[in-house]
Order: structure tokens, then sequence, then C-alpha cells
């Protein structure tokens, strides 16, 4: 069967048109298998069975020699995915296919090569957080400068080793690294990523891509790795050129020549009659595994509530903000331990006026600064959101985004009707009983407003919003029942859909330590926040060294660049 598929495959490189006709497919994954296991030894979780289809099925192409599509709904665990295929592969030390003849050497070349997984700025620091949560035994490095200081990077450009050179900048007990993450805008600056001959190279977010002209793209497939893998919830995002771009850095030569897939395409939609698509479809089916939350093999499987811990970097601004509050917190905190005068209400009152404006300046500079100018580039949370509710819009799904700052509810509603298309809903403390009601109404209508954003205490309870799929958590409570209690407006009886909560976290920041002592450490949680007390009254109670240190900015982790 390999050397079956190995011959099938050959025949797609040269450019002619017998290019366009469909391999023998690989066997469809059954997400149903009961012989197949849930578990993967080093994952910290188990798989559902459509996710364990899932990794089966890429290391099946992946071994094969050929690249795969994973086009999962959005939610449905792309990224856990990708972390079960690769700690199988470093546990199985899987033996990489040989390039393609045509191919120069490389100029760094080892079956053990690291995998290199290229993404979004704005996805780094999810990437590593489920790393670190779910596949801890995995090595990662990121190549970005959040994480890699400038010398670092510069050293690693001028290597003639780079691979060496990565081990011996970045890993101080000089491991040699499972994965390397790097951004779009990276490849563009670090030629030497274009050197390596990884084991596999995975695009998240791989629409980047479907414009084939622009450098980013031609960086992109001038990568080499015998296995390739996309990672897209669109792998059709505006026309078919999309898909030809896809496919020219996953098989090379499948569809043809640009020219060519266009005339090809052109030819089929002319044609009127059901299934004028399907010798396309035959052709890319086998290569791209997609399962939709409206599956309903995939619903029975799911729960009804899956919650995302969306990490967002700083900008500029916000770092050097954020790095002067703690500064000036310090200062004032060493002056009142230095004063004879031993006020306790002042320190509480101080440490809870500088936790407002963190929490403030994290979402946005002016929210804190009061200038009203609510640039979207100036706020990480603000292009994370963007970039979020322009895939709930293409998808005509509904959201729901909470706050606890109702002045921020009008920036947020600017913000968000220009990625809708349209006017959403406001609801804040000032609102009637009655206009609540009218509200409501218009948001549970099947073709009504398509976001509604609420101030967290007055929306946060005795609403019923059951036509949202998505709840977008903008900056987080101290406490989470509040937050679960927010998320139930959406999540309650009458729910037909499965339900999104996507928590929105600065990386580097208090609110990313916060989070942390809530998902990892429970019972530390319990001791800082309290099963029910807010947290910021527990916050003040630290001593002035553990609170600086909690408050202390990442500074590497907390900054977007590319």
């Amino acid at each position: 069967m390999v050397s079956h598929q190995r011959r099938r495959l050959a025949i797609h490189h040269p450019r002619h048109p017998a290019q366009l006709r469909s391999p023998s497919p690989p066997p469809p994954p059954s997400s149903q298998s009961s012989q197949a296991p849930t578990t993967i030894p080093g994952l910290n979780a188990t798989l559902r069975p459509y996710q364990m289809a899932g990794v089966e099925w890429l290391h099946f192409l992946t071994t094969l020699g050929l690249g795969a599509c994973l086009a999962d709904d959005m939610g449905l665990g792309k990224t856990i995915q990708i972390l079960a295929l690769l700690l199988r592969a470093r546990r199985q030390k899987i033996t990489t296919p040989s390039a393609t003849p045509a191919s120069p050497p490389p100029a760094t070349s080892s079956a053990a090569a690291p995998a290199l997984i290229v993404l979004p700025a704005s996805l780094l620091g999810n990437w590593l957080a489920e790393a670190a949560r779910f596949a801890p035994e995995l090595k990662l490095v990121a190549i970005h400068p959040s994480e890699a200081p400038p010398a670092t990077l510069s050293a690693l450009a001028a290597a003639t080793d780079p691979l060496a050179e990565l081990t011996t900048q970045l890993v101080p007990t000089r491991y040699s690294p499972d994965i390397v993450l790097t951004t779009y805008g990276m490849l563009l600056k670090q030629d030497w990523l274009r050197r390596i001959e990884w084991s596999h190279i995975i695009l998240d977010e791989a629409q980047a891509i479907k414009n084939p002209g622009t450098r980013q793209t031609r960086a992109v497939k001038e990568l080499r790795a015998p296995m390739r893998i996309a990672l897209t919830g669109t792998p059709i995002e505006n026309n078919l050129g999309d898909l030809w771009s896809l496919f020219d850095f996953l098989n090379p030569g499948l569809l043809g020549a640009a020219r060519q897939f266009t005339t090809f395409t052109r030819r089929l939609s002319q044609n009127t009659e059901p299934g004028a698509w399907a010798p396309l479809r035959q052709i890319v089916r086998p290569y791209i595994l997609r399962r939709l939350k409206s599956d309903r093999a995939i619903i029975a499987d799911l729960p009804d509530k899956t919650e995302l811990s969306t990490h967002c970097q700083l900008s500029k601004k916000q770092a050097v903000l954020y790095e002067q509050i703690v500064k000036d917190l310090g200062e004032k905190l060493r002056a009142a331990a230095d004063s004879p005068a031993d006020d306790p209400m002042q320190r509480r009152g101080l440490i809870l006026a500088t936790l407002l404006r963190l929490k403030q300046l994290c979402n946005h500079p002016a929210q804190l600064t009061g200038s009203g100018d609510y640039a979207p580039d100036a706020s990480g949370k603000f292009q994370r959101l963007a970039e979020l509710c322009s895939e709930i819009a293409s998808r005509q799904e509904k959201t729901l985004v909470f706050t606890q700052f109702r002045e921020l509810t009008t920036p947020l509603h600017h913000h968000l009707a220009g990625i809708f298309g349209r006017p959403g809903l406001v609801l804040h403390g000032s609102v009637s009983v009655k206009e609540r009601r009218t509200l409501v109404e218009q948001f549970q209508r099947e073709d009504g407003p398509p976001f509604f954003i609420l101030s967290l205490k007055a929306g946060g309870t005795g609403l019923t919003l059951t036509q949202a799929a998505h709840v977008i958590h903008f900056d987080r409570w101290w406490n989470p029942a509040v937050e679960n209690q927010a998320t139930d407006r959406a999540y309650r009886i009458g729910q037909k859909k499965n339900v999104l909560v996507h928590k929105f976290i600065c990386a580097g920041t208090l609110e990313e330590k916060i989070d942390a002592m809530i998902n990892n450490k429970k019972n530390l949680a319990d001791e800082i926040l309290g099963p029910a007390a807010g947290g910021e009254t527990l916050l003040t109670e630290m001593n002035d060294t553990d609170l600086l240190n909690l408050v202390r900015l990442d500074l590497r982790a907390a900054m977007q660049d590319e």
C-alpha cells in the first residue's frame, strides 16, 4: 500500500494535465473506531474519538509524504490533535521520507530535526500555553522577539549550523527542541528557517498563504519538510484560488499550474448539472479532513460547553504603560513601608487602584488614559477580537461579549459593527427592565443582531440568550463563578448549539498569572481568590514582594511584533 501511494503521488509532480485526477484515496478516518485508543503516551488529556481519528489520519498521510489539511470547525481541537501527532512521532522516532530528487540538498538535514509550526503572532501565546498544559514532554522554542532576545536572533541568522546554534542559544539544558514556533512575519526576517529540512511543517491559520504572489506565501513555500500540514477552518476563504495556493504548499503539482487550475475550474463552473464539482472534490477530498459542530456524530461526542483560553499579546504602547504602572506601585509601596504612619487602608486602596489600572490597560490604553482614541492596533485584545469575530461572522453565528466596564461597551460596539457589517446590541446598568426585555427579544430572533455586548453585572444574570453560539469574556473577573453565571446566559435550557466560551487573557500580565492559578493550581487559587470573595480584596493581603511578582510584566510573553 505504501509503495503504491508513493507511485501515485509521483505523477502529480510533472506539470501536465494528467495531474488533475484523483490518486488512490487513503482510507477515511472513522470517528467511531472501537479499536483506536483514545490516549497518547505523554498527552495530558483523553482524546475524543473524532480527535483520535484525526491523529490517525494525519499520521497516515504524512508518513507517506502526503500533505494534509485539517479543516475542523473552530473549537474541535486542532491544536491538541497536532500535539498528539508530534508526541507520537517523537516516541516512535519516525524516519522521514527523503526529499524529492528535484530538490536541492538542504543546508541542514536530519531525520531527528524538529517540527516547524508557523502561525500568526496573535496565536503564539495559545500554542505555548496549550503545549505546556497538554504535552509538557515536548520541548518548544519560539523564534520571535517576544521569546528570543535580538542578539539570539542575530546569532541564528549568521550561524552555519542553525539547529546547533538554536540548541546553544535558546535551550539552557542543551537539549534539541521537538518543536520550533515562529510567525509568518518572522519567515521574511530569518532566512535560515528556509535552509533547514524540518521533520514537519505545520501552518496554523493556513489561509495566510491564500495569495500565491505575496512575499509571505513565497517564503512559506520555500520551507523544506517531507511532512506538511495545514490547519484552517476556511480552506476556501474568498475563491478557488485560495484552495490552489494551499495545495501548492501541501502537495505541489496535484492541482496543476495556477493557470491550468483556473481553466479547469472555469469549465466546471459552466456545468449547471448536479455534481458538477465532483471532479475537483474527488481530487482534494483525500487530503482534507473537516468535521463540523453541526455534524450529529460530532455533536453527540462533544460537551455542551467548551472553554478556550484566548491569549493576546500587548501592543508596544500597552507594554510601556504596564511597566510604568508596576514601577510606580513598587515605589509607592516602598515609600509606604518607610513611612512611620503605617496605614493598612491606604495600602489597600493603592493596590486596588493599581489593579484597576492594569485591567483597564490590558483592554485598551484609551480606557486607562481616557483619550477616547480606541484605535484597534493599540490593543492586542481589540486585534484578537477582530480576528475571532471575523470567523464568527463568516459562519453566520452570534456571540455575546462581556466586559466589567460600562465605559468600554460603546467602543466595543463600534469596533464589532465594522467587523459584522451591521450594528449589534448593548446592555448595561442604565438600561431599564422594559428595554432589557426588548433587547433580549431582538437578539433571540434568528435574523436579529449578530452580537450583544453586555456589562458583566447588568447582563450576567437573569437573561436567556440562547441564539449565541459564542461567549467572549473580554476582560476577566476575579471570581470564576461570576464568569460562569454570565456564560450561562447562552449555555442553558433551550440552547440547541454547542457553546464556545472564549476567555481573553493578556500574555505575560497579571491576567495570565491569575488564570494560571485558576486553571492549573486550584488549591492555590482558592487560597488567593477564595471560593466566593473577590480576588482583588485578597490580593491586598499579600506582602509587597509577592504582590510585585504577581503583577510584574513578562515582557517577552506580552509583546507582539510580527
